[in-house]
C-alpha cells in the first residue's frame, strides 16, 4: 500500500474581508488576509503536500472591492496563490463581462462545470482541473446552482443546468470522462448552501468516486465534517476570521481517504506572523479609499445592529423606514442580505455606509392586492426560509406580521394599524434584484406584482436615497419592535 499526506486549506465567502480586527478584551488581532496569508505561508513550509482551495464569493462585501469591482480582490487572492476556486453568486454581481475579464486576471483556475453558453451548448468556465502533488494526481470540479444563480437570470446568453439533479449529472460527466485509475483524489467545490450540499452528495453515485465536497454560501460554522453518502463536506464559516484545515492521507491503490483530521482554524496573531508584504499591498487600496470615503454623514443616537439576516433587526428598521419615507408606499421589502455589517454607527461616515450597503439599485412601488400581500408575507417567513440559505428581508414601521412555526401558516398582518383586507390594494416597494428573482424570493411572479398596471420607479439609486436620507436625519434611533414575529 503506497500511501501519501496532502494538507488541505479551504475558505469560502471571503467577502473582501481583507483587514484584520481588533476584538475581545485582551485586544486580539483577528482575521485578515495578511494574516491568513501568514498562515497559509506557514503551512506551505511545515507540510510537504499543501493544497489551498476557495469555494466562491472571493468578492463583494467591502468598499474595497465595489470601489474596484473585484480587480482590487483577484489581484489580492493571485498573492495568496490559491491552487484552485470555484464560482460563488457573488463573482456574478459586476455582470459577467466583467467575471470573464477577472477571470482571465487571475493566476490560478477557476473551474465551474454546469454553466453553459446555451446557443453553443459549451460550458462557459473551465470544468475540471487535475492537480498532481508528490506523484498523485488530484481531481477538482466546481458547481452552483440555481439557488444562488438569480444574477444571471436576465442574461440570455446563459444557460445551466442549475438544479441538483442537473448539477449532479454535469458531475458525473467529468468523473466519467476524466476520472481515470490515475485519480487518486476527487474533490467537489460547491457553493449552494450546507444543506444543499447534503442533498447533493446523496445524489452521487458511488461510481463516480467523490471524495470530499467543500462548500461555500450559507457560511455554516461546522465542529466536524459530515458524512453522507461516503462523502465528507464541510465549509469555514465567512470571511477571514478562520480557515478550514484537512490533513489526510490518501491511499494510491484504492484511490480512497483512509485517514483524515478536520479543524476550522481560528486566524488571530498568536497563530503565525502576519504576510507583512501583502499587509502593505492592501493598504495601497485602502489608502485611496480613505480619501475618497471618509466623509462624516451622520451621528446615530447609538449604534445599531443587524446580527442576522433571518431576523428583525435594528439596522433594518432604520434602512426600510428610510425607503419607505421616500417612496411613499404602503409596504417596504429590503432584502436582509443587502445589508453586509453587523453593526453600524454610532458615527457614520460615508465609507461606513457604503460598506454596510454595497448594493446600489433601482427603487420602484408596485400596486398589489390583500392577497398577493399576504402570499408573499406566507413565503418569506416561511420556516424553511428561515435556514441561512433563504431570502429574508426587513420590513418598515407601518407592518405586523405573524407566522406560526407550528402552524406552517401567516396568522396575522396589518398594515398601518389595519389587518390586510383581501380585495383591497397596497403600495409595495422593493430593489430591482427583487423583482427580477420575485418567484422564488417573493413566492410571486412578475406578472402577478404588475396586474394592476401601476409601476413607478422611485429612485435609481438606493445609495443615493440612503445617503440623503442620514445627512437629513441626525440622533436617529432605532430599535427591535415586533414588526415580523415567529410564533
Amino acid at each position: 500500500m503506497r500511501t501519501k499526506k496532502f494538507t488541505i486549506l479551504h475558505s469560502n465567502d471571503m467577502h473582501g474581508d481583507f483587514l484584520a480586527e481588533v476584538r475581545g478584551g485582551e485586544g486580539k488581532l483577528i482575521g485578515g488576509l495578511a494574516l491568513l496569508s501568514g498562515y497559509i505561508n506557514k503551512v506551505r513550509r511545515e507540510e510537504e503536500n499543501v493544497l489551498y482551495v476557495i469555494s466562491g464569493d472571493m468578492v463583494q462585501g467591502s468598499l474595497i472591492d465595489s470601489e474596484y469591482k473585484g480587480i482590487s480582490t483577484i489581484e489580492i487572492m493571485n498573492y495568496l496563490a490559491p491552487d484552485v476556486v470555484c464560482l460563488g453568486n457573488h463573482e456574478f454581481d459586476y455582470g459577467l463581462p466583467h467575471l470573464l475579464f477577472l477571470e482571465k486576471m487571475a493566476n490560478f483556475p477557476i473551474v465551474n462545470a454546469n454553466l453553459y453558453i446555451k446557443q453553443y451548448n459549451k460550458r462557459l468556465m473551465l470544468p475540471y482541473v487535475i492537480l498532481n502533488k508528490a506523484g498523485f494526481d488530484i481531481l477538482f470540479t466546481g458547481i452552483i446552482t440555481e439557488k444562488v444563480m438569480d444574477s444571471l437570470k436576465q442574461d440570455e446568453l446563459i444557460s445551466s443546468f442549475v438544479t441538483l439533479e442537473e448539477a449532479s449529472r454535469e458531475v458525473g460527466k467529468i468523473t466519467n470522462a476524466y476520472k481515470n485509475d490515475d485519480i487518486d483524489l476527487t474533490i467537489l467545490l460547491t457553493h449552494i448552501g450546507f444543506e444543499s450540499d447534503l442533498e447533493l452528495a446523496r445524489l452521487l453515485r458511488p461510481e463516480w468516486g467523490i471524495d470530499i465536497i467543500i462548500g461555500g454560501h450559507s457560511h455554516t460554522i461546522l465542529k466536524e465534517p459530515a458524512i453522507e453518502n461516503g462523502i465528507l463536506i464541510t465549509q469555514a464559516g465567512v470571511g477571514t476570521d478562520q480557515v478550514g484545515r484537512f490533513d489526510i492521507i490518501v491511499d494510491d491503490d484504492t484511490n480512497s481517504i483512509v485517514e483524515y483530521k478536520w479543524q476550522l482554524i481560528p486566524i488571530d496573531e498568536n497563530l503565525a506572523e502576519p504576510d507583512h508584504r501583502l499587509e502593505k499591498y492592501i493598504y495601497t487600496f485602502q489608502e485611496e479609499i480613505d480619501r475618497k470615503y471618509n466623509t462624516i454623514i451622520c451621528k446615530f443616537a447609538q449604534p445599531l445592529t443587524h446580527p442576522a439576516r433571518e431576523a428583525e433587526t435594528s439596522l433594518g428598521n432604520l434602512i426600510a423606514d428610510a425607503f419607505a419615507e421616500v417612496a411613499g408606499c404602503d409596504v417596504m421589502l429590503v432584502g436582509s442580505g443587502s445589508i453586509r455589517v453587523k453593526e453600524l454607527g454610532p458615527l457614520v461616515t460615508l465609507r461606513d455606509l457604503l460598506t454596510c450597503f454595497p448594493y446600489d439599485d433601482v427603487l420602484t412601488k408596485y400596486t398589489v392586492e390583500g392577497t398577493q400581500l399576504k402570499k408573499i408575507f406566507s413565503h418569506i417567513m416561511r420556516t424553511e426560509n428561515r435556514n441561512s440559505e433563504g431570502e429574508c428581508y426587513q420590513v418598515n414601521n407601518q407592518i405586523r406580521a405573524v407566522y406560526s412555526d407550528e402552524q406552517h401558516e401567516l396568522v396575522y398582518l396589518s398594515v398601518n394599524g389595519e389587518e390586510v383586507k383581501d380585495n383591497e390594494d397596497y403600495s409595495l416597494c422593493l430593489q430591482g434584484f427583487h423583482f427580477n428573482n420575485s418567484k422564488s424570493y417573493l413566492g410571486i411572479s412578475q406578472e402577478e406584482l404588475l396586474r394592476s398596471g401601476k409601476r413607478r420607479v422611485v429612485s435609481t439609486s438606493t445609495q443615493g436615497v440612503l445617503e440623503e436620507y442620514l445627512r437629513n436625519n441626525q440622533n436617529i434611533n432605532s430599535k427591535v419592535e415586533g414588526r415580523l414575529v415567529y410564533q
